[in-house]
């Protein structure tokens, strides 16, 4: 009899597993992510060669860009795949956090790229170089293209997920970045003022810092356990007060599991008991459905002495 209930446990468990799997955007945009590293990959090289035999410093910054967006889309896509990997005895909640460490190892890589391009680009401004013009528009306008169809692949797992998210504004900044290195080959053509071209180069890496803390900040939030940004404590806090029987809340804690999934502990105190397991599995849903918080655990305590841990 034990064993039979083991064994039917553990079959609920993963499906129940199986079924977060489902339900949430990682699931599917493993070709998207092979299409767009593949691509991207083949086009950092020859941005970076045309960059240097052109002599553009913003095509070479281009690329550094580019470059720093196979990496975000390699850690994001190796997070998301993570993510989907069952619990062990050891890593009870899974490798979910993967998704938020891979947030916060992309701003770190987006920095380097940033030192690096300004570096050169600060020596270019000092002394300028020739640059060819028309080489310039048509690889950058070659990253447009390749830029903006792998934005289109993430763009529908942009609002639930801060790692695909990441993956989408990366691709989307990139459209506008090659969009900018076109105007500059443009004016550089239209004037022959060389000085166009390191400047570009400039306004590329304010463009790369900027995404840079913004994506930093909110996985640095992720990692130090904040409440989603999409969820309201004191409205959470209130629902569960407002519960029948309910005299008092405390211990109440609201996490990020991952970037897509968020976990809650509360301590309900209800004098006059509950009707046992319905009460929390209505609980449970209601909590998934109002506010997105898909794994709940409640403690049910008759006193508010808490023992001290109040």
């Amino acid at each position: 009899m034990h064993g039979s209930q083991a064994h039917s446990h553990g079959h609920s468990h993963d499906h129940s597993h199986g079924h977060a799997g489902h339900s949430h955007a990682p699931a599917d945009f493993g070709r998207a992510f092979l299409v767009g590293i593949i691509l991207n990959t083949a086009f950092v090289v020859v941005e970076a060669t045309y960059g240097f035999l052109s002599g553009s410093m913003a095509l070479v910054a281009d690329a550094g860009h580019n470059l720093s967006d196979v990496m975000a889309l390699l850690l994001a896509w190796g997070a998301s795949v993570a993510a989907k990997k069952p619990p062990t005895a050891r890593f009870t909640y899974g490798f979910k956090s993967s998704t938020i460490l891979a947030a916060l190892a992309n701003a770190a890589l987006l920095l380097v790229a940033i030192g690096a391009i300004l570096f050169e680009t600060i020596h270019r401004l000092t002394d300028p170089q020739p640059v060819q013009g028309m080489t310039v528009v048509i690889v950058a306008g070659i990253g447009i293209a390749i830029n903006a169809f792998t934005a289109w692949m993430f763009m529908r797992g942009r609002k639930h997920d801060l790692n695909i998210r990441g993956a989408y504004l990366h691709m989307a900044a990139d459209a506008l970045v090659s969009a900018g290195v076109v105007l500059a080959g443009l004016a550089i053509i239209a004037t022959g003022y060389v000085w166009i071209d390191p400047l570009v180069s400039l306004v590329i890496v304010a463009v790369i810092a900027w995404g840079t803390w913004g994506l930093a900040k909110d996985s640095v939030k992720m990692g130090l356990a904040a409440v989603p940004e999409n969820i309201d404590q004191h409205a959470v806090s209130v629902f569960l007060s407002g519960l029948d029987g309910v005299e008092a809340v405390h211990d109440l804690h609201i996490w990020p599991m991952s970037t897509t999934e968020t976990a809650l502990t509360a301590h309900l105190v209800m004098p006059g008991g509950h009707e046992g397991d319905a009460f929390l599995s209505a609980l449970s849903a209601e909590l998934k459905d109002r506010f997105h918080i898909g794994h709940a655990t409640v403690q049910i305590e008759q006193t508010a002495g808490c023992g001290g841990g109040c």
